[in-house]
């Protein structure tokens, strides 16, 4: 039953000034029976006022503004929350509406690799069972690399390249899932290992909850193929990544963007594990005099 101390920074650099960012964050961590968040200090530049609202997903929402002229932008959360290791508890059942949204497999070319892959699963399997095994098959057969996959990757790219990071093996094994017919939800958040070098530690990390009638959701992350434990902290459920991504906006300008991103988590004894990371995000310049609105940024999870 650890406690973390997590902070999470995220940083946009613009080459020209801009104005009216408007951003949406998914930063602010379920608080339930498996995490007690004990404390939480969101710090945004220009101190803005933030909204908040509780998305169809049941995720709290934040959404603000920087109108003035900028050429940077900072959000930096620091959390302190205390994890226990997720229970099995008899759940209410999922509305028809969620358990739709929740089973729909993405729309891909290669059905015909993912109906290979299915055709060696355990026959006639408890969900569970099937659930372990389609984790384990991303685990064993796809290589954990960064830098090969982008925001914009697909499933049918992932099959093709057999590489990726934790956001595209939970894609991947939530189209296995959902092809089997199984209710299955993307989530965001991180991952505190102590020391134990697992993928993806000390970053923002995704996994699956897959559904079962008797127990409701459980987390399962292919990325390391375990069933989720007191190491992972949730921050957003949703069909995908776009429905989960920590921080996404838009700004008014012409001007070529980069983001850094930075995440430490600080164990009881005092070891800190961080993770930096740096992306270029670059846009076309228009030579206009005209201010146009950029593409929506967002933040991939590794």
């Amino acid at each position: 039953m650890p406690t973390y101390n997590i902070r999470h920074t995220t940083q946009y650099f613009y080459d020209a000034p801009v104005i009216d960012s408007i951003s949406q964050v998914k930063i602010y961590p379920f608080h339930g029976s498996d995490q007690n968040v004990i404390h939480q200090e969101v710090t945004i530049t220009n101190d803005p006022n933030i909204n908040f609202f509780i998305d169809y997903w049941g995720n709290r929402v934040g959404v603000f503004s920087i109108n003035e002229p900028h050429t940077s932008m900072m959000i930096d959360s620091k959390i302190v929350v205390h994890t226990e290791a997720p229970a099995f508890r008899l759940m209410k059942p999922l509305s028809e509406i969620i358990r739709l949204d929740y089973t729909q497999p993405f729309l891909i070319s290669s059905n015909d690799i993912v109906e290979d892959i299915l055709s060696n699963a355990p026959k006639n399997a408890h969900k569970r069972t099937l659930t372990e095994w389609c984790s384990q098959y991303i685990h064993n057969n796809f290589e954990y690399k960064k830098g090969v996959t982008t925001i914009e990757t697909t499933v049918d790219d992932i099959l093709e390249q057999k590489q990726g990071v934790c956001q595209d093996f939970a894609h991947l094994l939530l189209h296995l899932l959902r092809t089997l017919g199984i209710t299955c939800r993307y989530v965001s958040g991180y991952i505190c290992p102590n020391r134990n070098g697992m993928r993806g530690q000390g970053a923002t990390h995704a996994w699956v909850e897959a559904w079962t009638d008797e127990y409701g959701w459980h987390g399962i992350d292919p990325t390391n193929n375990m069933w989720v434990t007191d190491t992972h902290v949730k921050l957003a459920v949703g069909r995908n990544f776009n429905d989960c991504s920590p921080v996404k906006g838009s700004f008014k300008g012409i001007a070529n963007q980069s983001m850094s991103v930075m995440v430490s988590v600080g164990f009881e004894d005092g070891h800190v594990i961080e993770e930096n990371n740096a992306v270029e995000m670059l846009q076309q310049k228009v030579q206009t005099p005209i201010v146009v609105p950029n593409m929506f940024y967002m933040q991939q999870q590794q």
